[in-house]
Parts: C-alpha cells; structure tokens; sequence
C-alpha cells in the first residue's frame, strides 16, 4: 500500500540546533578576555565534566543492572516454584496464567509512564541521538525527566521478560547526563549551581552528549574504545583530536567505575571482573583457532545474517507503519505493550511444555532449571533461553558445552524470538534490541556449529560457541549495520582479540547485503518519525543543480536598526516561524537595500526583548542597555515563547540596534554556485543565497535576487530534496531557517565541509525500501558461498 502523503513529510516541529558560534562584538569581547590561564581553566573544567559523566554514567548502569537481577530473579523464583508445583499436581494452566500476568503487570507500568509522562525515551534512544549530534533539536531528549523514565522504563521492560535488552537505553542514558552536567544547572528542577556557565551553548553541549553516548556504550559492553568509536561512526557530525581524548576519557572512567561497583557488589572487590552489564566471558583459545578454510563458512554466515537483519527491518517498517495509522493513542499504546508481554509468556511457556529436550543438571551452569516432564537430576534446555533475562541466555549460548541443545531446540527458538523480538521493537517501552538481536543470531549460530560438526564428525574446530558467536555479531550487524565499533565491542565484550578479522568479515558481509534491500533499523526509524536527518552525502543525482534551484525565496529581513513593533510581528508569524533572520542596510533616504549586514537569530531577539534592549524613536542618539553573553547563557536552552514577553505601545515604536548581537560574517552562497560546494556534509545551519536589489524601506521585506543581497535560505530540507529529477521553477513562501550556513570569505571548501553543515525544517519525500526483500536473483548470492563452503569443508586438514 502506497504511504499517506503526510506520512511522507518532514515533520515541522523539529528545530535545528545552532552549530556555530555567533561571532557577534559580545563573543568577540569575551574572547580577547580570555588569557592562557582563562583558556587552561576551561579546559581542566572539559576533563572535569567528562569525568563526572563518566561515574555517573557507571553508576546509572550499576543501579539498573541490580534492581534488574534482584527483580527478575524473584520473579523467575516465584514462577518456577508454581511451575513445579502444579507440574505433581496437575493444571500448569495456573502457571501459565501467573507467568503471562505477572509480565503484563509489570510492563503495563513501564508503558504508561512512558506513554502519558514521557513518550521520547521509548525505544533505545539511539536514533534521536543520532539525530541530535546531527543537529535536530528533538524535544525533551536530553531532559532529567526523560532519563528518570528511560531508567525506570528499561527495569521494567527487562523484568517485564519483553524481547528487550537494557544495553541500548545506557546510551541515551549516558547522553541525558551529559547534557546535565555540562551546564551546571537543571532547568526542570530549576536549580542553578553557577558552574559550567561558559558550556552553555549548543557547540559545547553536542561534545559533551558525545562522550555521553560513548560512556553509555562502554558501561553496556565494557567496551571503552568500541565506546569511542560507536560516537564517531553512529553519532558525531563533528570531530576533532582533542574531542577524542575527552571521549576516550569519559568511557574509561565509565567502565572502571561500573565494574568497581559491580564487583565490590558481587563480593569480588579486588577482582574488577565485571567490566560491563554483558561480559560474554572467556572463550577457549584451543578451540577458537580459525584457518583460512573457514572464511568462506563466515563469509557465508554473514550473508545469511544480512537477510535476516533485512527481513526483520522490513517486517519492523510495516509495523510501526501500522502503529503510526492506528496505535497512536497513549492507552492503546499501553495495552499492545501488556498484550506483547502476555504473548511472550505464553510463547515461551508453551515451547518449554511442548519440548522433550531434557539435559542434565549436573555440570550446568543453568539460573533457574525446570525439570517439567524430565526425569530427575534432568532439566529443560528450551527453559534456559526463554526462562531467563535475554543476557544470561546469549552467555549460555555461548559457552555451554556442546550437546547441551537439540538441533530442534534452537531452530524453533531462533523462529519464536525473530518475530517477538520484531514485533517488540517499536512498543511505546524503554528498550533496545542490541541484545535480542545477539540472541537471534547466537541460536542460529549456534545451530549452524552443530550442523558443522555433525558433517565433519565432530572436529575441534566446528565448535558450536565459536559459530554462535559469528552468528551474533552476524544478526546485529544485518539489523543496525554497524561495522567498525561493533567490531571493536564484540572483541573487547569476549576478550578475544583472535577473532577480529572474522567478526570484521561477518559484519561487513552482512551490511553489504542488508543495504542492499533496506536501510538499517536506526535510520528507518529516524526516516518513521519524520526527522529531517542530513547525511554525510547528498544525492548522487544532485551534481548539476545550483543553489538557486533549490533555495527558498523570498526572505523576510530585518534592518539593522529596526522598530520594536516590527520585531515583535515577525516573531509572532505562525505562518513562516523562522529561526534566524539576515540582517540588512538600508541606504540614507532612498529605497534600496544596500546588503547583507549579518544575521540575527530568534533566540538573541527574545532575549533582547525580555531585557528591553531599545530607545525611543525620538532618542537615537541614546545608549541602549548593554548585555553580556551571560544574559543569554542564562536563558539558554529554554528561550521564552514570544508570547510570554509583554511589549506596550509604547515600546513597540522603539528602535533596537542589532549591530553589536549580530554575527557580521554569516555563511554564504552564489545563487549560481553548483551542488558540490553547497551540499552541506555536516549540521548545523542553513544558507544564505545571495542576491540584491530593491526592497521596501519600512518593516519586514521580502528582498529579490540581485547582486550582494539576500535572495534566499538555502535550508537543510531543500538540499535534501535537491536530489529529484524535476527541478524548481518557482520558490515557496520561506523556510524555517536555523543558523547559517555556506562560506566566508577566503574560506575553502574543504574546511567548510568539514565543519559546516545546513539544517532546517521543511517537506521532503521519504524513500521506500531499496529493494524488493527477495527478488529473484537474490538465490545466486545465496548459493554463491556454497562451493566455497563445500571446498573448506572437503580440504579442512583437521578432516584427514
């Protein structure tokens, strides 16, 4: 079915975030103040912040990784202990019963608080990261309260025994507390502690959320580097050397700290054996050697966990398609959560009762076995991976010795969670699906090593572990389509540096093939909730269009010196909503515009307005009152809506001087300029395309092309919809601009690239998925692996 046109839309109620620096007199000022010592101080408070977000990033972790265990285990307990009885007694049905209510109690709690307090920290939080590093300003994403609920919402998922896992929240956990530490203060508590005041800015913010997001990585897996690396593949648009010190620090002090409380807790003080909330333990050397043989077997493997990553997004699209038409009320919201939980339950209980795979308890590492219909000293083995956090299940499959699962066991398993885990993903529940991704792909991995060992007669090296482990990082790459921090987090998460190239080999197979059908699950998601995320590319059919084929015209400006009134007007137009406004000269009694002057961003002219920055008219010769930059630090990031300002009549035929406010040396582009050049690569902004000509004197003008004046914004939603064969012959009302974008004087572009970006809201079309999900063709890439696979196989020397 084809999408609702409205479905298709950029969404208008994301604004862009000011990426850079408004070097306006103030700003200027302040910098000539700064000495060496100044400079040295900031820079220790840098270090200082990244620290902090480091321990309580590991602390946040520690708290939810132990209300998590002690929770689950007395639900599993109490679960348990009604199974066995009523398993001597007859009517399991019971059990049944309290299994599926006691996992819809639990959820529908989580659910609700997410659903009516704060529906922003559903999900894993991952992709509105992403979009704010990108330089969308997501509402509430980096708010106290949304992390209050994450945390609470995520215990509640897990206990909830969903398809779920706890590592992705920590990641938009970790972000959250960046984003509060750096400022010094906490708007929702309205507590200001008059610290970190210079860092109240977006630029220094978006750092900070940076090392946030890679501290959360490293307190999930234990992962400091793989931290670092996820911030600069997933999330940072912007990056520099010094940032990664920051960043590094930050997930350093994160894992430390989480594995010194962990083990202090688990009795092991002196350990440090619990790096982060999964540690996939040790794997045995001997039996985790490779030869050159098995490349084609992992090459394989990472094809197959491709179109499997493929097949759940694309069954993920079409759901969330159908919870955006028809599940966008918060109270039903809740009850799909309450019913996924039940269904759950009641998988898993009916394919512990319908198994007959029984192994026995001594030796076995098994939580909480369940004996059900097996003999005595035996246990059910579908138990230990449905009747279990998801966690402790990919460990077992791991590391469990080799006959501890029946072929039939894992298959059906492997089919059951795929489905739970797809539907589960996207419910208004704090979750992430790192780890029920790991747990497909362990099962399937781990059915594929016995089938290999079962074709070469059981040889050392067809180790079902080892294969679980390919298997993994196989099913996690084909959905979220990392590559190189995922790499790096699976080695660091095992302590195996041995099997880099074959995890390395598997990831990438299986992003080759998955991008070849659909997008990965993050980017979907983001494209879902009509975010108008910039790539690092621009369309490759965009080359030949220019900056004027794209551009929105005309635009509203302003004087230099202009009437309070007018100001007010232009603030208070629903119609255009602009974010940032050139400035411009008008010549000494004549009608014509002499030029851009600079640019005046929204925020900047409420602040001038609640301070009333003006004189009268009759009185120009007057000094208006001064500002610091303090005064609009203070009231950063929640500016005061333009209808909370009172001006009287009076005041609306003052005038304001934006001279010293402005940035003088906004970005800009000639309207005959090519893509290539003003393609924005990273956000932050958006363009001024110039032009010139006549405007009227009085009030807002809406200024036409003509050599040196505004003639229109070149907005982030414009670039992105510059790649369509059909191109514009008529420019619409304004867009909603951010802060500017294009190029200074002398500057090259390169640099500009580097640094610069464009944002805005607006429309543009979302793409559909890339491929059929199974064209035809697609078996030749299936059954290419197979030769390869049979030559290993046949030319293995261990097989002689």
């Amino acid at each position: 079915n084809e999408i609702p046109h409205n479905e298709k839309l950029l969404s208008l109620k994301y604004e862009s975030l000011d990426y850079d620096n408004s070097e306006n007199q103030l700003f200027l000022e302040e910098e000539r103040r700064i000495n060496h010592t100044a400079f040295r101080t900031v820079e220790i408070k840098r270090w200082v912040i990244c620290a902090m977000i480091g321990i309580l990033t590991g602390l946040v972790a520690c708290f939810i990784d132990i209300v998590v265990e002690n929770l689950a285990g007395l639900k599993y307990r109490v679960v348990k202990d009604n199974i066995d009885k009523f398993t001597e007694k007859g009517g399991l049905s019971f059990s049944l019963l309290l299994w599926a209510t006691l996992n819809a109690s639990v959820v529908m709690v989580g659910s609700v608080i997410v659903a009516f307090i704060e529906p922003v920290a559903a999900g894993s939080g991952i992709p509105q990261i992403k979009c704010y590093l990108n330089g969308v300003k997501i509402p509430h994403v980096v708010r106290l309260k949304t992390l209050v609920i994450k945390v609470c919402g995520v215990i509640l998922s897990v206990v909830g025994g969903l398809a779920v896992g706890k590592e992705g929240p920590m990641i938009h956990s970790g972000a959250v507390i960046a984003a509060g530490i750096s400022q010094g203060r906490s708007t929702s508590l309205k507590r200001d502690f008059k610290i970190f005041e210079y860092f109240r800015r977006d630029t220094e913010k978006r750092d900070f959320v940076s090392a946030g997001a890679a501290a959360g990585v490293s307190a999930a897996f234990g992962a400091p580097v793989g931290g670092v690396l996820f911030s600069l593949e997933e999330g940072a648009s912007f990056w520099n050397q010094f940032l990664t010190w920051r960043i590094f620090f930050a997930s350093m002090i994160s894992t430390f700290t989480l594995n010194s409380v962990l083990s202090v807790y688990h009795g092991n003080a002196w350990d440090l054996s619990s790096p982060g909330l999964i540690n996939f333990g040790r794997f045995d050397n001997e039996k985790m050697g490779y030869t050159i043989q098995e490349i084609p077997i992992f090459i394989f493997m990472g094809v197959v966990g491709g179109i499997l990553g493929a097949l759940f997004n694309a069954l993920n699209y079409w759901l969330t398609m159908f919870r955006i038409r028809y599940i966008h009320r918060p109270c039903l919201q809740v009850v799909e959560a309450m019913l996924v939980a039940a269904v759950t339950a009641t998988v898993g209980f009916v394919m512990i009762y319908c198994s007959r795979d029984c192994q026995p308890i001594q030796g076995s590492t098994v939580a909480y076995p369940l004996q059900l219909f097996c003999a005595d000293g035996e246990y059910n083995s579908m138990a230990t991976t449905f009747f279990n956090t998801p966690e402790k299940s990919v460990v077992n499959l791991f590391h469990d010795a080799p006959g501890s699962y029946n072929p039939m066991t894992l298959g059906m398993f492997t089919l059951m969670y795929f489905f739970l885990a797809c539907w589960t993903y996207g419910l208004t529940v704090s979750a992430g699906v790192f780890i029920p991704s790991l747990l497909i792909g362990a099962a399937w991995g781990r059915l594929f090593g016995i089938s290999l060992s079962y074709l070469t007669k059981g040889s050392i090296w067809a180790d079902p572990g080892k294969y679980a482990l390919m298997g993994a990082a196989a099913q996690l790459g084909g959905i979220v389509r990392m590559t190189l921090s995922l790499t790096v987090i699976m080695m660091e998460a095992t302590g195996n540096v041995t099997y880099g190239f074959p995890i390395m080999l598997v990831l990438m197979t299986a992003k080759i093939v998955g991008d070849y059908f659909v997008e990965g699950l993050y980017d979907m998601h983001i494209q879902l909730q009509s975010v108008p995320f910039l790539h690092w590319e621009a369309p490759v059919t965009s080359h030949s269009l220019t900056a004027r084929e794209v551009m929105s015209a005309p635009v509203t400006c302003l004087r230099r010196i202009e009437r309070v009134g007018t100001v007010v007007d232009i603030l208070s137009n629903t119609s255009s909503n602009h974010n940032g406004f050139p400035v411009v000269e008008s010549n000494p009694g004549t009608t014509q515009v002499a030029g851009l002057r600079g640019l005046i961003l929204r925020s900047q002219l409420i602040v001038l307005l609640k301070h009333k920055v003006f004189v009268e008219r009759a009185n120009l010769s007057l000094v208006q009152r001064r500002l610091k930059l303090k005064d609009f630090r203070d009231a950063y990031p929640r500016f005061p809506p333009i209808q909370s300002i009172h001006v009287s009549q009076d005041e609306r035929e003052c005038m304001i001087d934006l001279s010293e406010f402005m940035n003088p040396s906004p970005y800009t582009v000639p309207q005959v300029m090519a893509r290539d050049p003003w393609a924005p690569q990273h956000p932050g902004g958006h363009g001024w395309v110039m032009g010139g000509g006549h405007g009227h004197p009085q009030g807002p003008r809406q200024v036409p092309a003509g050599q040196g004046r505004p003639g229109g914004a070149l907005a982030g939603t414009d670039v992105m919809g510059g790649g369509s064969a059909q191109r514009r012959e008529t420019h619409p009302g304004p867009s909603e601009p951010g802060t500017p974008f294009s190029r200074r004087q002398g500057e090259d572009w390169d640099s500009l690239c580097r640094h610069r970006g464009a944002w805005s809201t607006g429309t543009a079309v979302l793409p559909r998925l890339s491929r059929p999900l199974l064209p035809s063709h697609v078996y030749c890439l299936l059954l290419s692996p197979f030769p390869l696979l049979l030559w290993g196989v046949r030319t293995h020397p261990w097989l002689h």
